[in-house]
């Protein structure tokens, strides 16, 4: 006989009792915050997957190592134009977006 927990909860219930609904600053706060460390990672593993360091990364699209550092750190706020900049000419790859 299979046996379940009645404490487990959802992540998105545990988004919302400790952020509170969608809509909330602190929820949107944490949402934003959440988008950034996830394009920072995406970065990183790119690089990474194309055997680049940061310096080389940054050479590549006309940045410093210091800027791809701290974007991939999630300590800095990036422009949709440098975002562009690093995945075309520094990654060769295609940005798209999707609204939700």
């Amino acid at each position: 006989m299979k046996k379940t927990n009645k404490n487990l909860t959802s992540f998105a219930d545990h988004l919302t009792k400790q952020y509170g609904e969608r809509g909330n600053t602190v929820r949107e706060q944490y949402e934003e915050e959440f988008e950034a460390f996830k394009l920072g990672v995406m970065i990183q593993e790119l690089r990474k997957e194309q055997g680049l360091t940061q310096q080389e990364l940054a050479e590549k699209c006309g940045t410093t190592k210091n800027y791809i550092s701290r974007i991939e750190n999630n300590a800095s706020d990036i422009r949709l134009s440098t975002l562009m900049r690093i995945v075309r000419e520094g990654l060769g790859g295609h940005l798209r977006l999707s609204v939700s």
